[in-house]
C-alpha cells in the first residue's frame, strides 16, 4: 500500500551557510548553522528518513529496496540509481566558483554520475547576485591563465536575482550561488563538485579548502549560458493555484505552485513525485493517507499513488523524472 511519505532531511553545516533553515524553515538541529537541507536524498553522503506511516524510521533508500522498481515509475525505472537529489540551500556567504562534470567524465573519475541541476530562487536579499557561466566565450588558455592569476571573476557572468527566478545549469556550466540567497536545488543524484576558486577561504581545519582546477579545466564549458532566468511556461489550468513549469530535461521536471485553495493532482505510473513547501502550509490527502506540510518540509509520493488533493495557502515545488 503506497501512501504520502513525509521525510526528515539530513543537514549540512558548510562554512558559507546561515541559520535561516533553522529559524525560518523549521529544521531542528544542534548545528550552529545549516547550509543545506537534503530534502529528498538517497545518497551515501546523506539519507532522507521516512517519519510517518508503516515505514516510519526507515531511510527512503532502504524502503525502496523492498519495493518493485515500478515504485519509481516507468521513467524513474530507467535509471540504475535513485535519480534525484533535492536541497534547500541557505547561502549567508558566497559559495565557491565551481563546476560539475557530465555522466561520462564523472563515472570515469569519481565512480558516480555527473550533475545537471536547476535552482529556484526561494528568497534573496536586495542586491543579491550569482555567477552563471561566462560573459563571453573564452579560450582554454585564457581560462587557465585567469585561474592562475586570480582574475577569473572578471570574465564570469554575474546575474542579479529575484524571488521566483529559475537557473538551469547543465553539467559543465561554471556557477556560484551568491550571499544572501535561499534556493531550492533540483539535481541529479550526485555530490561531485569541482571547486575552481574559493576566495582564499580556509576550512574547519584551518587549511585552504581543496581546489580541483585540473578537473575543472577538463569539463568547463567556456561560454555564456543560453537560457533566461524565467520559468518555461505558465500553466493556466487551476482555479485555486497559479502554476508554472520551471524546467524540464532528461533528468527531471519541476513545477512551482502558488496555492490559494484546493487543487486535485495525480501521481501516475510515469514517475514518483516530490513536493517541497517553500512558503505557508498545506494539507495533502490521498486514498491511503494524509499529511500536513509546513514551510521547509517535503513529502515523497510513490509512482502509482494515484489522485491526491492539496489544500491551503502555500507555495511549493513538485519534482518528478
Amino acid at each position: 500500500m503506497y501512501y504520502p511519505m513525509k521525510l526528515q532531511a539530513p543537514l549540512k553545516d558548510y562554512i558559507w551557510g546561515g541559520t535561516k533553515l533553522k529559524t525560518d524553515y523549521g529544521k531542528q538541529t544542534d548545528l550552529e548553522k545549516v547550509s543545506e537541507s537534503w530534502e529528498l536524498a538517497c545518497h551515501k553522503d546523506g539519507q532522507s528518513v521516512i517519519v510517518n506511516g508503516e515505514a516510519a524510521g526507515q531511510t527512503l533508500e532502504d524502503w525502496l529496496k523492498t519495493q518493485v522498481k515500478s515504485v519509481l515509475g516507468t521513467r524513474g525505472a530507467r535509471f540504475p540509481y535513485f535519480p534525484l537529489l533535492i536541497k534547500l540551500i541557505d547561502a549567508k556567504d558566497n559559495l565557491s566558483v565551481q563546476v560539475h562534470p557530465d555522466n561520462d567524465y564523472a563515472m570515469r573519475a569519481e565512480g558516480e554520475y555527473g550533475k545537471t541541476e536547476m535552482w529556484y530562487i526561494v528568497e534573496c536579499e536586495p542586491g543579491a547576485s550569482l555567477l552563471y557561466g561566462f560573459k563571453q566565450k573564452i579560450s582554454k588558455e585564457e581560462f587557465a591563465q585567469r585561474i592562475a592569476d586570480n582574475t577569473l571573476l572578471e570574465v564570469c557572468n554575474r546575474v542579479p536575482v529575484h524571488k521566483g527566478d529559475v537557473f538551469f545549469i547543465p553539467s559543465g556550466t561554471l556557477h556560484a550561488i551568491g550571499k544572501g540567497i535561499v534556493i531550492c536545488e533540483i539535481q541529479q543524484n550526485s555530490n561531485t563538485t569541482y571547486r575552481i576558486y574559493d576566495y582564499g577561504r580556509v576550512g574547519k581545519d584551518g587549511k585552504p579548502r581543496e581546489l580541483h582546477v585540473e578537473k575543472a579545466k577538463d569539463v568547463t564549458r567556456l561560454e555564456p549560458p543560453t537560457r533566461s532566468a524565467k520559468p518555461l511556461a505558465t500553466l493556466d489550468i487551476f482555479a485555486d493555484a497559479d502554476a508554472e513549469l520551471l524546467a524540464t530535461c532528461e533528468y527531471f521536471t519541476t513545477y512551482h505552485f502558488h496555492l490559494h485553495g484546493e487543487v486535485k493532482l495525480t501521481a501516475g505510473m510515469g514517475s514518483f513525485q516530490s513536493i517541497t513547501v517553500t512558503e505557508g502550509s498545506l494539507g495533502l490527502a490521498a486514498e491511503h493517507g494524509t499529511v500536513e506540510l509546513s514551510k521547509g518540509e517535503t513529502v515523497f509520493l510513490p509512482a502509482g499513488l494515484g489522485d491526491y488533493t492539496v489544500q491551503g495557502e502555500a507555495e511549493f515545488l513538485i519534482s518528478e523524472v
